[in-house]
């Protein structure tokens, strides 16, 4: 049975070496920092990939990030695969743990994450299976 876990977090972005504008999309890279709070006390680093179309609200990204701590009180790591898209104004988004990915307490971990923005602040909710 899944376990569903709800935090914040704080994001840093960094942009990152930069394509050029080519056809209707520029093509943007970005560095990811994060630190979780509550039943996720961890850290993360990763790396992000994005294309804004000249259609307003209309853009994509990819992401992998590495997430190192504490899960409901397992320490370990594991990687989390985004996949996002807005079309015009109208978002879909996908996180999922990289299957295989975990380590130390954590291996066997499978699970997918929600992100939610609500006046500036980021909140996540994990629905994740753990091995006994």
């Amino acid at each position: 049975m899944a376990t569903q876990i709800n935090g914040t977090f704080d994001v840093t972005l960094t942009p990152l070496a930069q394509s050029e504008k080519t056809g209707g999309a520029s093509l943007g890279r970005m560095g990811i920092s994060k630190q979780f709070h509550g039943d996720l006390s961890a850290t993360s680093k990763g790396e992000m990939l994005s294309a804004m179309t000249d259609t307003a609200g209309s853009a994509g990204y990819v992401a992998i990030e590495q997430v190192t701590g504490s899960l409901v009180g397992r320490n370990g790591s594991f990687v989390l695969q985004h996949s996002g898209s807005m079309a015009r104004g109208v978002a879909s988004l996908r996180v999922t743990v990289v299957p295989d990915s975990a380590t130390d307490e954590l291996v066997g971990l499978t699970g997918e994450m929600a992100i939610n923005i609500v006046d500036g602040k980021h909140f996540y909710e994990f629905s994740f299976t753990l091995p006994a």
